[in-house]
C-alpha cells in the first residue's frame, strides 16, 4: 500500500469512494468534490494500492509491444496511446478511478450478481464491460478478447465517448 501523494490529489478533479461491491465491482458510488482541506486529509487517510494483477492473455496483441507493462498503470497508457490515434477522448485519472470503482484494479473481474448477469451477459474486466457492448464498441488494434485488460478499457472508453462524451464524465456505474 502506498499513501495518496499530494501531488496526486491535486490533479484529480474527483474523489470517488467506492460503496458497496459485489465481486469486485461496484454496486453503488459515491462522488465528492473535496475541498482543499478534504484532498490534505485524504492525504493523510487514504491508501491505494499499486496494482500488478496481470491476465491469463499472455501474448494479446494490445500488449505485445517492447517496453510495455502488463500492469495498470501499462494497460492504461497503452489505451491512452489508443484512444489518441483513435481519436477517443479519455484522461490517465478519468480511465484509472473508473476502473478502481468497476474492478479494483482486477483484469479477470466479474460481476455474476447483477441484472446484466441475470440476463445471461455478466460484466467483466477492468472497466467490467458485457460482451455485447464490447463487440459493438470494440477498438481495432485491440484483442477481441473483453477480459484483455487494453481491448477493454479501449472499448469502454469507446462506449463512454460515444454515450457520454467521454470516460472522464463518468463517475457512477454507467
Amino acid at each position: 500500500m502506498t499513501m495518496i501523494n499530494r501531488t496526486r490529489i491535486a490533479r484529480l478533479r474527483n474523489l470517488a469512494l467506492a460503496g458497496i461491491t459485489t465481486t469486485g465491482a461496484a454496486a453503488a458510488a459515491l462522488t465528492l468534490m473535496p475541498t482543499t482541506a478534504q484532498a490534505a486529509e485524504a492525504t493523510q487517510v487514504h491508501t491505494v494500492s499499486a496494482i500488478t494483477a496481470s491476465s491469463n492473455d499472455a501474448g494479446a496483441t494490445s500488449r505485445s509491444k517492447a517496453g510495455s507493462a502488463n500492469n495498470l498503470d501499462g494497460w492504461i497508457k497503452q489505451s491512452l496511446q489508443i484512444m489518441k490515434s483513435k481519436g477517443i477522448p479519455g484522461s490517465y485519472e478519468g480511465l484509472k478511478r473508473n476502473i478502481m470503482r468497476e474492478s479494483s484494479g482486477n483484469p479477470n473481474a466479474q460481476n455474476n450478481s447483477d441484472v446484466n448477469a441475470k440476463k445471461g451477459t455478466p460484466s467483466k474486466g477492468l472497466l467490467q464491460v458485457i460482451d455485447p457492448t464490447f463487440n459493438a464498441y470494440h477498438v481495432s488494434g485491440t484483442a477481441q478478447s473483453v477480459t484483455d485488460p487494453v481491448a477493454n478499457i479501449t472499448a469502454a472508453a469507446n462506449y463512454a465517448a460515444h454515450r457520454y462524451g467521454s470516460i472522464d464524465n463518468v463517475n457512477s456505474a454507467y
